[in-house]
């Protein structure tokens, strides 16, 4: 049997003792004020034993509570810094930790999807987990034609657990809401229990990673695993090394932080351009930063960070469009840097951001977004914890012109998951403390960023660039001019 608590009441009661717990240790923090104790030093106390509790608990359920925990990871660069502190180590370290599933379980599940003789399938398998996520766990193998493989195994009971977790989650929201201060909890955990089903559906995984891994194959900048093998409860995906991007962010060097930052931006976009789907799915556990293939371009890769790549797991979660990223994005994102008010609400209004019964000024509107879209105005950007924790405070502080406006504008339902994917990466960029090249991203991938005229230009511009590169060698005298 597995270790996942299967029983409703059993997680329930685990999660419903955390509210309790917040009580107890509020009023341990009362005796202790009269006990003499500064409200500082007291305060620091109660949010790292809260930070310790809640996480051990999310940590220890998996399911919906550790998918909870790892959402809630990457908006760790929003919260206050004094509150961010006794927080950032446990969320770290849910991003890519929890208790392991006992080796007999792994083996039970193995057994029954892949058939008494399983082990014939592998060379080497290893038994201790190389990675635990919220709905399986990760071991490390050798295939048997020789490749090295990642052989991810769903923990019995995981559907069940995920919608108890996130039902139960979603009755005490309230009570999560500071931990993210500005951030509606409710809604995360909707759209988390309405994913549940996709990510619990291995074939769907496999097919939208394969996709991806075939418009990737041989890229520069980005790796996708190939799919190896799949079944009900088990997949089999190549092995990639490389650096944890939560490693990158606590020790990586700066050239690795830059680096890891512009790819993420790139993958973001280029992502639904190219295979008409979005990971949904972007914290820190999710990816690695690769180093160069070769020692030519190692040394480049240490002197300016270029050569090293972007692995990119797990794709679980995905949002499905064909056509790439809505245009509309891209068409307010220009108008609103080019100061065009009133263009900008009346596409805002016609998407269903704005609703029909609400009438607000456009200027307004353009103010309120304006520093939100700070990183595509400059070439080039450094995202930081500051800046984050500037933009939450300013939406999220009741006495702000951007609260009581941002209370008014509405997320339509198309929109919810492109929402939370951006602000999450962009969570992720601010952790790295990254400078990036955004505005090069979205005039490379997002639709509509670029004037109609402008993208002509840039496409007939990629497409002489094409043919001067297939031209080789034999062109190269055209292009000498005589001194």
């Amino acid at each position: 049997m597995s270790d996942l608590p299967r029983k409703a009441v059993t997680r329930t009661a685990k999660l419903a003792a955390l509210p309790l717990g917040f009580a107890g240790r509020a009023t341990w923090g009362l005796g202790k004020r009269i006990g003499g104790k500064s409200a500082e030093i007291v305060a620091r106390e109660l949010q790292q034993r809260t930070a310790e509790q809640l996480f051990k608990v999310l940590g220890e359920l998996k399911g919906g509570a550790m998918k909870f925990g790892q959402a809630m990871s990457v908006f760790e660069s929003a919260l206050p810094e004094e509150i961010a502190g006794p927080y950032r180590a446990a969320l770290t370290k849910l991003q890519d930790a929890a208790p392991p599933m006992p080796t007999s379980t792994v083996h039970e599940v193995l057994r029954e999807r892949l058939g008494e003789d399983w082990r014939d399938l592998f060379l080497e398998f290893e038994d201790k987990p190389a990675a635990a996520a919220s709905i399986g766990q990760v071991h490390r193998a050798v295939w048997h034609d020789g490749r090295e493989v990642a052989v991810k195994v769903q923990y019995p009971g995981a559907g069940e657990a995920l919608l108890s977790d996130l039902s139960q989650l979603s009755r005490f929201a309230r009570l999560l809401g500071p931990l993210i201060p500005g951030m509606d909890i409710k809604p995360l955990i909707t759209e988390l229990r309405d994913r549940v089903s996709e990510e619990l559906d291995y074939g769907l995984e496999a097919q939208a990673q394969q996709e991806h891994a075939a418009e990737f194959d041989g890229d520069p900048d980005v790796v996708v695993p190939d799919v190896v093998h799949q079944g009900d409860q088990v997949l089999v995906t190549e092995w990639i090394d490389g650096i944890p991007l939560a490693e990158v962010i606590s020790d990586g060097t700066q050239e690795q932080r830059d680096r890891a930052g512009q790819l993420l931006a790139r993958f973001l976009f280029s992502g639904p351009a190219r295979t008409g789907l979005l990971h949904a799915d972007p914290h820190p556990g999710n990816f690695r930063l690769l180093p160069p293939a070769d020692e030519d371009s190692g040394e480049e890769g240490e002197q300016g960070g270029e050569g090293w790549r972007l692995g990119v797991l797990d794709f679980g979660t995905v949002d499905r469009l064909p056509g790439g990223l809505p245009g509309t994005i891209g068409e307010s994102l220009r108008m609103t840097l080019a100061g065009e008010a009133d263009a900008v609400y009346g596409l805002l209004c016609e998407e269903g951001f704005v609703k029909e019964s609400i009438a607000l000024d456009p200027d307004a509107v353009l103010d309120y977004l304006l520093p939100i879209i700070e990183p595509a105005e400059a070439d080039t950007f450094t995202f930081t914890r500051s800046w984050m924790r500037n933009q939450a405070a300013r939406i999220a502080d009741p006495r702000s012109p951007a609260h009581q406006l941002g209370k008014q504008l509405n997320l339509p339902p198309a929109y919810l998951l492109i929402h939370r994917v951006t602000l999450s990466t962009i969570g992720v960029l601010c952790q790295l403390n990254a400078t990036v090249r955004l505005r090069d991203e979205l005039e490379s991938w997002l639709p509509g960023f670029l004037a109609e005229t402008d993208e002509a230009e840039g496409a007939e511009e990629a497409r002489e660039a094409r043919e001067l590169a297939e031209a080789g060698e034999t062109d190269r005298d055209d292009l000498v001019v005589e001194a």
